[in-house]
């Protein structure tokens, strides 16, 4: 494999041999990362990457796009397939993107917009100071409650009535609960603001029914296509049809040139992978590892954030055993598991040092992991996490993970 690229260039070669060696022999919890298909994988090193395609099918600003054509149509009708929606723009090269292109087109510089907290599950584009969203609107934040951790919806209404908001933003990078898009549509239809949601996270289970979908109540919906929907790294939105040349317009020319057509050809494979009956088996095995997950941690006495999970991802609170995210991070790799630290709902630690870690099934179960292997996971993070010093139980531990998976091997 990857023969050409050894010989000319050994120092990158090298490189992709030490992270294929880590993607196979760590188990990978990280809820935003997942395997694309070795279709994905064929389509995205295609010669499709040579290709310049500014512009729209039938209306490119570059010549030889017939065959880029007919690709970018089959995304964009598997899109709108997949999710019932009326309008798909498939030229998003992130979620970043996505979400940029519908603030570019709706919203002016210094309108307020609603988004959840970063501190409680949201994401840098939906308002944090340092991003661009948050540099060009004002964002105002809502926050889940204390002793529940998660979101009431009674207090989203109250403050969207308090601050009247041009757009309310739904959508989380760590947030393990159902999202209630009807009650969100509401409560923007009491105070005239537009309906926008992220659903970047929970894509892949919006698509088979495992979490209701907002499409039928959002003006806009984007996502990336990798996470749960196991595409590659990219963007996409969908919209009313009424929204299409606006937002159209705001992807290219407003804040891109021309779109990465290998990119799009796979999306365009995964899809079509995602419209198949055994992806809808696989979201099933997705809710069903990250339940047992979290029921191994609880019953070993660690701290669930909301006290379990709804989706393919849950948060454990850290510090409550003693340590901060960080430290739990880094013994975990040591052991062969690969998580992120993350803030926790009224987290009393620094961002780079916070109180817990996020964990997500979703790669795990593309490998063939199911509730008895997600048991045995449980019982290593929790050994590892309790002797996080201990460079002898951390190795063991290592060995064991290394033994699990070589039985379930990623697409390659």
């Amino acid at each position: 494999m990857y023969k050409n690229l050894r010989l000319a260039d050994n120092e990158v070669a090298q490189a992709l041999d030490l992270e294929i060696q880590r993607q196979r022999h760590h188990l990978e919890l990280i809820a935003s990362e997942n395997y694309a298909s070795v279709a994905v994988m064929q389509a995205m090193g295609s010669h499709f990457t040579n290709k310049y395609a500014e512009g729209y099918p039938g209306r490119r600003y570059y010549g030889g796009c017939m065959h880029v054509d007919t690709l970018e149509d089959i995304a964009r009708n598997r899109a709108k397939e997949l999710f019932g929606a009326e309008h798909a723009n498939v030229q998003p090269h992130s979620g970043a993107q996505a979400n940029m292109s519908i603030y570019l087109a709706m919203l002016k510089p210094r309108d307020v917009v609603m988004g959840l907290d970063l501190a409680h599950g949201g994401h840098l584009t939906h308002g944090h100071p340092l991003n661009s969203s948050g540099l060009l609107y004002d964002f105002k934040g809502y926050q889940v409650k204390k002793d529940t951790e998660r979101l009431d919806m009674d207090e989203v209404r109250a403050k969207a009535k308090e601050i009247n908001p041009k757009m309310i933003v739904v959508g989380a990078s760590a947030y393990p609960r159902i999202f209630d898009f009807k009650a969100f549509r509401d409560i923007c239809d009491e105070v005239d603001a537009l309906m926008m949601v992220d659903m970047a996270h929970i894509a892949g289970l919006v698509a088979t029914g495992h979490h209701p979908s907002p499409v039928p109540f959002a003006d806009f919906v984007t996502t990336t296509t990798h996470k749960t929907l196991r595409g590659p790294r990219g963007g996409l939105v969908l919209c009313k049809e009424k929204y299409a040349k606006e937002i159209d317009r705001a992807v290219f020319p407003g804040i891109q040139g021309g779109p990465l057509m290998h990119v799009i050809a796979a999306k365009a494979v995964s899809f079509g992978e995602a419209l198949k009956p055994d992806f809808k088996a696989y979201q099933d095995q997705v809710i069903r590892n990250a339940t047992a997950l979290a029921n191994s941690l609880q019953e070993k006495g660690w701290r669930i954030v909301s006290g379990g999970t709804d989706n393919h991802l849950l948060l454990v609170d850290v510090f409550a055993n003693g340590m901060l995210g960080s430290e739990a991070e880094k013994a975990l790799d040591k052991a062969g598991i690969t998580v992120n630290k993350n803030g926790i709902p009224f987290d009393p630690n620094p961002p780079l040092k916070p109180s817990g870690i996020r964990l997500g099934s979703p790669a795990v179960t593309t490998r063939g992991l199911k509730e008895p292997e997600m048991k045995q996971v449980g019982t290593w993070i929790d050994e590892a996490l309790r002797n996080r010093t201990d460079e002898a139980v951390l190795d063991k531990i290592y060995k064991e993970v290394e033994q699990l998976t070589e039985k379930y091997p990623i697409p390659e």
